[in-house]
């Protein structure tokens, strides 16, 4: 496969029936009003300039090599799956809720099982947007199976949102009811941290009055609560006023919380997602304790030189691993070696 190969590929994402209206990435610009943002399976089809699709028959017309979304109890990727092999094109299959949890909650059913089973085979092969997902993937076939992180526009200056002057400590995550995001112990954390450096906190509360209660009865010296959805400029934006985005997460997923972080050229401490154990080495929660992810913390909160250099380094690596242009040579020399 040739560099020329790779700038001509065009992905077709589709996931049938879902909410998200269909959305063409002709060039990488910032998103317009109830669009989607180049993230998560988004970013599969924005690092293309390919699109994203909720009906078959128009992913199909596209001509592009497609990659098939499973999601739910996947009843509609099953259809889909025999609708898209009617038309002898490459289909690719990919997982779309990857957190340890989310495996769980859908694979704990026979019925689901045997439909996941069945579209994992016969599919031309699949990507992981996470080594754990792929690992799950090699369990039902042994070829064309490649672990491919979410690509982050880190090399479109126009998705640069670096700011000069920052303060505080963004917790990244917001699910009290997951367990595995382990938000209370981060917020817990982030009260000790806050306490000991005086930093103010934000964080967003989605767990509206029980969240708020809960936030209330930590007593922070100094907290900002978003009780509102942002749209995800305005979201990135508050990102990048902190000096650190804050979490424990240990659900495995791939990453937005530290990606969020690179477009900011900021750090992400704590979190085990795909992102961060690629971007983060010196400060993600794999491996770590909880007390040693506070001392990181504290360090960085407290250093500013530590902080910069800590957040070109990962700036860096991105560039190198996750940028738009390694995330589109990736997909076009996988979809490449995986035949109809």
């Amino acid at each position: 496969m040739t560099s020329a190969d790779a700038e001509n590929f065009r992905l077709a994402v589709l996931n049938p029936g879902g909410r998200d209206h269909e959305q063409h990435f002709t060039e990488n610009r910032a998103p317009q009003t109830n669009e989607h943002p180049p993230v998560n399976f988004h970013a599969y089809a924005a690092c293309t300039h390919g699109a994203v699709f909720r009906d078959t028959k128009r992913a199909i017309a596209s001509n592009w090599p497609l990659l098939l979304l499973l999601r739910g109890d996947f009843r509609a990727s099953e259809r889909a799956l025999a609708e898209m092999k009617k038309s002898k094109r490459k289909i690719v299959a990919a997982l779309k809720e990857t957190g340890t949890h989310q495996i769980a909650q859908q694979l704990n059913d026979p019925t689901r099982f045997g439909r996941f089973v069945k579209i994992v085979r016969e599919a031309d092969g699949c990507i992981a947007s996470t080594p754990e997902v792929a690992e799950l993937f090699h369990s039902f076939r042994n070829d064309r199976i490649e672990f491919i992180p979410t690509p982050y526009p880190i090399d479109n200056e126009n998705w640069n949102w670096a700011m000069e002057h920052r303060s505080g400590i963004f917790i990244g995550t917001r699910e009290l009811t997951v367990p595995t995001r382990n938000h209370f112990a981060a917020l817990l954390a982030a009260k000790k941290l806050s306490d000991a450096t005086r930093e103010p906190v934000t964080v967003f509360n989605s767990d509206r009055r029980r969240g708020a209660k809960l936030i209330a009865a930590i007593g922070f010296r100094k907290v900002r609560v978003h009780e509102k959805r942002m749209g995800y400029r305005a979201y990135l934006g508050e990102v990048a006023r902190h000096k650190i985005v804050f979490q424990l997460d240990r659900s495995r997923v791939p990453g937005q919380v530290a990606g969020d972080a690179l477009l900011c050229r900021s750090v992400c401490v704590g979190g085990d997602g795909a992102i961060e154990r690629i971007a983060f080495p010196e400060t993600c929660g794999e491996q770590r304790s909880e007390s040693e992810l506070v001392d990181i913390a504290h360090r960085l909160l407290t250093n500013e030189q530590e902080r910069s250099a800590v957040a070109a380094r990962a700036t860096n690596i991105a560039r190198e691993k996750l940028s738009f242009a390694t995330g589109r040579e990736a997909l076009a020399r996988f979809f490449s070696l995986c035949a109809p």
